[in-house]
């Protein structure tokens, strides 16, 4: 456990910043289900609709570096390939 008064406070810090980050990696894969599911259904104007809205929450948790850059751009490239060749 922190002894210093700094270690104690960074300490408390840690567990605000990490439940924080946990809900936006939830907000992530939640975003990036939903694509996959409109793939799954088959219906590729409404999988071209939720990728474009998922776009932007991908890219802002990976500005965040919550997730990394070339990570996101990977699940972009493959979410989109996935809509293409329905």
């Amino acid at each position: 456990m922190a002894n210093s008064a700094q270690a104690r406070k960074r300490a408390r810090q840690a567990v605000k910043q990490r439940a924080h980050n946990m809900s936006l990696r939830s907000t992530l894969r939640t975003a990036i289900k939903r694509v996959r599911k409109a793939i799954s259904a088959g219906d590729k104007t409404a999988a071209q609709a939720v990728f474009k809205e998922s776009q932007s929450v991908i890219d802002s948790i990976a500005d965040k570096k919550i997730m990394h850059k070339n990570a996101a751009a990977r699940h972009k490239s493959r979410l989109s390939a996935a809509i293409k060749s329905l």
